[in-house]
């Protein structure tokens, strides 16, 4: 039997927490990662996504970005490895002091936007978000993109991994997502990002940019809430998984 997890980065947009939006995907996923501060986020709805994940039984994760409103953490920035793994340890600690507070504690952390852009790249930048989270704890799952140096940097400092891929966004020749800078960047077709979830959990690949087949070994799969049309898109492809035989499952140590 085949198993994948459904994760989408959530906590991000207060509006989408207040008019339902948010919880509308919550019951098609099976791992949520929550903005702590960085990109996006407060201790508003910080509370209010953790309370939506109990009430659907996800697993829940700290999703740290750049210190950069303004930006939405999809800005580059010149910052130094200590002061890096700083912004990522009081984000992730943040969260899971607000998680300890309703009885539950993070499964994994996933990096967001630039961050985790430049980390499939970087192995330095991606050390110091393994040693920010450190500082926290290494009992977490740390998520990167599948097929990249990010995942070996992880496993290096002493954390288990989970290889990530994405429904609804589409990759270039080398294997790393199209910037959003690019028309083409996002899925927005449920359908075609129910075909590309389903290529990826069934045959481990996706078809690039240019045509050419990558290799992307997951096992997590990420919808993004911001995604236009997210819920549908979150809806189709939980179930063009399951009508595969393929069981969601979240990702846990």
């Amino acid at each position: 039997m085949k198993y994948i997890d459904l994760n989408c980065d959530m906590g991000e947009l207060p509006e989408a927490i207040a008019d339902g939006t948010q919880e509308s995907l919550i019951p098609f996923l099976t791992s949520v990662n929550v903005a702590c501060g960085g990109h996006a986020g407060d201790e508003r709805t910080m509370t209010a996504t953790i309370e939506q994940a109990l009430r659907w039984k996800v697993a829940i994760g700290a999703h740290p970005g750049y210190p950069d409103r303004a930006n939405f953490g999809r800005l580059e920035l010149n910052m130094s490895e200590g002061a890096i793994a700083d912004s990522v340890f009081r984000q992730v600690r943040t969260l899971a002091d607000i998680a300890a507070g309703r009885g539950v504690r993070l499964a994994h952390v996933k990096p967001h936007g630039a961050l985790y852009n430049q980390a499939v790249r970087n192995r330095t930048l991606a050390g110091a978000i393994a040693k920010g989270v450190a500082r926290w704890s290494r009992d977490v799952v740390l998520v990167g993109l599948a097929g990249s140096p990010m995942l070996n940097v992880f496993q290096e400092a002493g954390f288990p991994v989970a290889a990530e891929a994405f429904a609804d966004r589409r990759y270039g020749p080398d294997g790393t997502l199209r910037s959003r800078q690019l028309e083409d960047a996002l899925i927005r077709d449920p359908a075609e990002a129910s075909r590309q979830a389903l290529r990826i959990a069934e045959q481990g690949t996706v078809i690039a940019s240019d045509g050419s087949e990558i290799a992307v070994n997951a096992q997590t799969l990420c919808i993004h809430s911001d995604t236009p049309g997210a819920p549908e898109i979150a809806a189709g492809v939980a179930q063009a998984l399951r009508q595969a035989g393929i069981t969601l499952r979240a990702v846990v140590r």
